[in-house]
C-alpha cells in the first residue's frame, strides 16, 4: 500500500515508522523536511513542500496513492489536505488528525475526511474506559458509515449478565465484535454467556448508543477498583 503523510512532526513520523515496519510504501510531505528530520525516518521518501498546495500534492503523486494521512498540527491544514486529496486526486481513503476537539464537527465527508482521529478524544475515552463500569464509552467513530466502536464493562447488576449472546436482541445495527475477559480477548459466539465485568466491544450507530447503554446497564454509574 502506498501512503502519503502530510506533516512530518512527531505524530507524522511515528505513523510513518509503523507503516514502514508493516511493509508499506511511505512519502512524507513537510515544509521543514531538512536533513535532521529526514534522518529520523530514512526509509521513507520525502518532499519538502507545502502539502496544502495542489502542485505539491501532484509532485508527491497523490493520485496514485491508496491513503493520504493529514497529520499536521494545524486543523485548517489537515482539512485542506483532505479535501484536495479527495476532490482533486480521487484518493480512496483519507485520515485526518484533529488537534482541537472543538473543530471535530468539521472533519466529515464535506471536507473529504473519511476517518477523523482526535487524540484528546481518544485519551479521554481510554481514561473513562479504565475507571467506569456500566457506562458506554465511545472509542472510535467511523465518519463515512455514521457508526462508532464503543466499549462497556458489564456491571454485575446487568439484566444480561449470565445470558447467552445468541439470546440477546441487541438494538438495530449493533454488533458485538469482541469480549475481553480476564485480560484475554474472546471472539463471541452465540453460545458464549456474558459475565459481570466483561469488557464488551461493539460496532453500533451513533443513534443506537443510548439504547445499548440503557439496555445493558439500566442502573447508576459504578466505579472500577484500580489496583495500585
Amino acid at each position: 500500500m502506498r501512503v502519503v503523510i502530510a506533516g512530518a512532526g512527531s505524530v507524522g513520523r511515528s505513523i510513518a515508522r509503523e507503516l514502514i515496519r508493516n511493509g508499506h510504501q511511505l512519502l512524507l510531505i513537510d515544509r521543514e523536511a531538512d536533513g535532521e528530520r529526514v534522518a529520523k525516518v530514512p526509509d521513507a521518501a520525502w518532499l519538502q513542500a507545502d502539502a496544502c498546495e495542489l502542485s505539491a500534492l501532484n509532485e508527491a503523486g497523490v493520485a496514485d496513492c491508496d491513503v493520504v494521512v493529514a497529520a499536521t498540527g494545524d486543523d485548517k491544514a489537515n482539512l485542506v489536505v483532505s479535501l484536495l486529496a479527495k476532490t482533486e486526486f480521487g484518493v480512496p481513503r483519507t485520515v485526518a488528525r484533529v488537534n482541537n476537539p472543538k473543530n471535530e464537527w468539521m472533519f466529515d465527508e464535506a471536507w473529504g475526511v473519511d476517518v477523523a482521529v482526535s487524540t484528546p478524544r481518544l485519551m479521554t475515552a481510554l481514561v473513562e474506559e479504565a475507571v467506569s463500569v456500566g457506562d458506554l464509552v465511545r472509542i472510535f467513530e467511523f465518519q463515512q458509515g455514521h457508526a462508532a466502536m464503543v466499549e462497556m464493562t458489564l456491571p454485575a447488576g446487568s439484566p444480561y449478565a449470565g445470558t447467552r449472546v445468541g439470546d440477546i436482541a441487541f438494538p438495530p445495527d449493533t454488533v458485538l465484535t469482541g469480549i475481553i475477559r480476564g485480560g484475554h480477548p474472546i471472539a463471541p459466539s452465540r453460545d458464549d454467556a456474558l459475565e459481570p465485568l466483561d469488557e464488551l466491544l461493539f460496532i453500533t450507530t451513533t443513534e443506537g448508543e443510548s439504547d445499548l447503554e440503557s439496555m445493558l446497564s439500566p442502573g447508576t454509574r459504578q466505579k472500577r477498583e484500580i489496583d495500585d
